[in-house]
């Protein structure tokens, strides 16, 4: 286009945009070169204020005395809109090793001291939107699977005591996916939410194993409680252990693992590990306690039932 427009115009298209005025060769490619100002000059209105153009004699004349240029009252070119609302989409991106709910605190905040007007209304959107949708739905969530753990427990059981029992189990892997995570260094996220609802399926067959092979015993081989939860840490130790290791070692993969998206899957498999390690060693202690207090208390709302009815 720059061929077909007078000298003094391909000076100015020149300063405002790019044009071709030399190439080279070398023995593998060719090279063209463009000339064309600083980019912070082109985004400067001063800079039109230094461009002159050629007259008709020759000289040169500043193109502030043939043109004017301002401005005020310009006006977009389209306008967004969000409902029947004029909007406007501001959108950013993260710093290394920064999580995404961090980023929108800081912006909360910085919306909250500019003070805007009523008439002014925020919200988030696309990645932002979701995870602040995914923070008011997932602790609901939680709740919902762990009544629906207990529900199927007590029924498998036929009891109320146990499946509390098995659930005791679920904090010390809580608490080790957060240890995780924290000496990793990561947040805990999205991903690492969704590593401790895993956490709620696997850890608890610990507990399952202990509580199912005590209430075998108690009642096959007529043992008190606590000879039966002692002989069930000492028997099902080895099935604890083996399947938590096979579980554990499938987690390593995501949480040592690199390229392309690996940082999606390292708070996921970081929670795992962490959570596995910590319930390991805890639930074999704390399950065989939390086993024996409940069972003294469920006793103890049957010693009454049964002294009326042998009063009767």
């Amino acid at each position: 286009m720059a061929s077909f427009l007078p000298p003094s115009t391909r000076r100015f298209t020149t300063h405002f945009g790019q044009r071709q005025v030399a190439s080279f060769s070398s023995q593998t490619d060719t090279f063209r070169v463009i000339l064309e100002v600083l980019p912070d000059l082109q985004r400067d209105i001063a800079t039109l204020d230094r461009l002159s153009v050629r007259a008709g004699n020759g000289t040169l004349v500043p193109l502030s005395v043939v043109a004017k240029w301002t401005t005020d009252g310009t006006s977009p070119v389209s306008i967004a809109h969000q409902g029947q609302s004029p909007a406007v989409t501001i959108s950013f991106n993260l710093a290394p090793n920064v999580a995404l709910g961090n980023a929108t605190a800081v912006i909360e905040n910085a919306v909250s001291n500019m003070h805007p007007p009523g008439s002014l209304q925020t919200s988030f959107s696309g990645s932002a939107k979701a995870f602040k949708d995914s923070l008011g739905t997932i602790p609901l969530l939680i709740l919902a699977s762990l009544v629906v753990v207990y529900i199927i427990l007590g029924v498998l059981y036929e009891s109320l005591i146990h499946p509390l029992t098995i659930l005791s189990t679920l904090p010390s892997a809580g608490l080790g996916a957060l240890l995780a995570l924290q000496v990793a260094g990561f947040d805990f996220g999205l991903v690492a939410m969704i590593g401790v609802i895993l956490l709620i399926g696997i850890v608890k067959k610990n507990g399952i194993m202990l509580v199912d092979f005590a209430i075998q015993a108690e009642r096959e081989e007529g043992l008190s409680s606590e000879e039966a939860i002692v002989k069930a840490a000492q028997m099902r130790f080895r099935p604890i252990l083996m399947t938590t290791m096979a579980a554990l070692l499938g987690g390593i993969p995501l949480a040592l693992g690199h390229g392309s998206g690996a940082e999606l899957r390292q708070p996921l498999g970081y929670a795992i590990v962490g959570g596995l390690m910590v319930s390991q060693v805890l639930t074999l202690y704390t399950t065989p306690v939390i086993y024996l207090l409940l069972d003294k208390l469920r006793r103890g709302k049957d010693m009454p039932a049964r002294g009326e009815v042998a009063a009767a």
